[in-house]
């Protein structure tokens, strides 16, 4: 990985570092890069967003020309609406792998859009796995699309893209990627792993900021499109067509977010592109990771399912602490972490990605041992429980 300790500089007016999935600690040159006002219809915006999408589809490495990339207004979940409306028949039936918050949410815009649905259901925490993909493709032949949730940021889980997609078109099915909180830092390169399309957004890995997300699609998905969608702002194939023939978005774009974005662009290829991103990350997590469990908190997850994302972590069974007074002593030393969404047991997450490195993310073990102390917690070990559920988990 690439020596990052020149390049990280702490949040720029005192601003707390986010340890969340984001939106996230952007650099000062990003933040800057907003303070130009751009016309939408101008030249020199319009080769800002063919720039951008270029550089989005670089990431893809071999077999990008296959493929095209459409911007959409708004945050990451509209994209994926956008992307789900518009590559999904109406007469399609769906088999969405869910493990977390944002499975359930494909679930429920495919009920808003009245597209017919089945649900692998893994529980919060647990990984769909390719051979549970093959069964039920096999048991149900109506089935013509699977959706995966990359990085599912409930629980921190990476899941298994890689054999999702092998079953998947082994049963002669397609698959839509929805990697909102993994692309630009964990590979994804259609040559390694077949898909039909990508849904990310500026606030993530490439470290922009909120304002709008991204579809990575096959042009042949992109051509197929044409009327499905229910949606005028929503329609992936008309955004696309449109920026192809005009290089203009439809409607009014977040040009100073374009302009974030492109300097966070130009920031991650200069880091050595997803790999050297992704090393950074998975840097940060495991001198986290290990930091805190030597205070004795528990991971949620075993290594093998920790992503470069987020970690979820077990709160601690003394009586003394409390998580609200936990987050703000934190928040009061400078890290904003984020609370917890298991339904057995308490947990938060502390999250891995943005501006910072492994030098930041010892203060923020030195910052958890230190509010511990301020609350009166001498041992930081989950209830019994939160073990006895991780086992569960992992069998």
């Amino acid at each position: 990985m690439a020596d990052t300790s020149t390049r990280i500089a702490p949040p720029h007016l005192g601003e707390p570092y986010l340890l969340t999935p984001g939106p996230l600690t952007t650099s000062l040159a990003t933040k800057e890069a907003m303070l130009r006002d751009w016309g939408s219809w101008d030249d020199d915006f319009r080769a800002m967003t063919l720039e951008m999408r270029t550089r989005l589809l670089d990431m893809l490495g071999t077999g990008q020309g296959d493929f095209d990339c459409v911007p959409m207004q708004g945050s990451g979940t509209f994209a994926v609406e956008a992307m789900l409306a518009s590559f999904l028949p109406k007469d399609s039936k769906t088999l969405v792998l869910a493990n977390g918050a944002y499975g359930k949410r494909s679930v429920q815009t495919l009920e808003y859009l009245g597209r017919d649905h089945v649900v692998l259901d893994k529980g919060d925490y647990l990984p769909p796995r390719g051979e549970e993909v093959a069964q039920i493709l096999a048991d149900d032949p109506a089935i013509t699309h699977v959706v995966a949730i990359h990085c599912e940021t409930s629980s921190g889980i990476l899941n298994p893209v890689e054999e999702i997609s092998e079953a998947t078109y082994a049963a002669g099915r397609k698959l839509l990627v929805d990697s909102m909180s993994a692309f630009g830092a964990i590979e994804l390169q259609p040559s390694e792993i077949r898909y039909e399309a990508l849904v990310s957004s500026a606030n993530k890995c490439i470290e922009g900021v909120p304002g709008f997300g991204f579809v990575i699609a096959r042009k042949s998905e992109l051509e197929a499109a044409k009327g499905r969608s229910h949606s005028l702002s929503l329609d992936v194939h008309a955004q696309w067509a449109h920026m192809n023939k005009t290089g203009q978005w439809r409607f009014t774009p977040p040009t100073h977010v374009v302009a974030a974005f492109l300097e966070a662009l130009r920031a991650h290829e200069a880091e050595g592109g997803v790999q050297g991103r992704g090393a950074r990350y998975t840097s940060n997590r495991d001198v986290m990771v290990e930091g805190m469990r030597k205070l004795g908190f528990e991971t949620l997850l075993k290594d093998r399912w920790l992503s470069p994302i987020i970690v979820t972590f077990f709160c601690p069974a003394d009586e003394n602490f409390d998580f609200d007074r936990f987050y703000q002593l934190m928040k009061d030393k400078g890290f904003i972490i984020y609370p917890g969404k298991l339904t057995i047991v308490d947990s938060f997450r502390v999250g891995c990605i943005g501006q910072m490195d492994e030098h930041v993310m010892r203060k923020v073990v030195e910052a958890a041992g230190a509010s511990l102390k301020e609350m009166g917690v001498t041992d930081a070990t989950p209830p019994a429980i939160a073990l006895e559920e991780r086992a569960k988990l992992a069998a």
